[in-house]
């Protein structure tokens, strides 16, 4: 076969060895998150977001963008965000940040896609989940 028109097995060891490659940066993103999230408590939350709702917006995308997560997750820690009474601003902006932008993936987002994409595509999701979780929470506010 060509370069053009792989075999099933060339297909599969490469895969295999791009698994091989990029599991420890996965494993070791995962136990940085889990150290994270063992040391934040509600009441660390809570003195975090202060209710001015630029800064618990930016705070919030910062906070967002370093965690790690997928969408699904994110209702659930949407309603556990706002049973401790933080600010929809914040919990948008955390969100939108936390399943769009991703700092801890940078270096495989890096290997697999190059370090100008990465690097523009994380600056436009920052600056576009500011603008979003903002609109987001005036239009709920207006219909309200």
């Amino acid at each position: 076969m060509t370069k053009e028109n792989p075999t099933f097995s060339t297909s599969l060891k490469q895969a295999a060895l791009n698994i091989y490659y990029v599991l420890p940066i996965v494993l070791s993103i995962l136990g940085i998150m889990a150290l994270l999230i063992t040391y934040i408590n509600p009441q660390t939350v809570q003195k975090i977001f202060t209710g001015n709702s630029f800064l618990d917006t930016l705070l919030g995308m910062v906070l967002g963008s370093i965690m790690l997560g997928n969408a699904l997750i994110s209702y659930i820690l949407g309603s556990e965000l706002q049973e401790l009474n933080i600010s929809l601003y914040a919990i948008t902006a955390f969100l939108l940040s936390w399943v769009t932008i991703g700092y801890a993936q940078i270096p495989i987002e890096i290997s697999y896609f190059g370090k100008r994409f990465t690097y523009i595509r994380n600056i436009m999701a920052f600056i576009f989940s500011f603008i979003v979780s903002l609109l987001i929470v005036i239009s709920y506010e207006i219909i309200k």
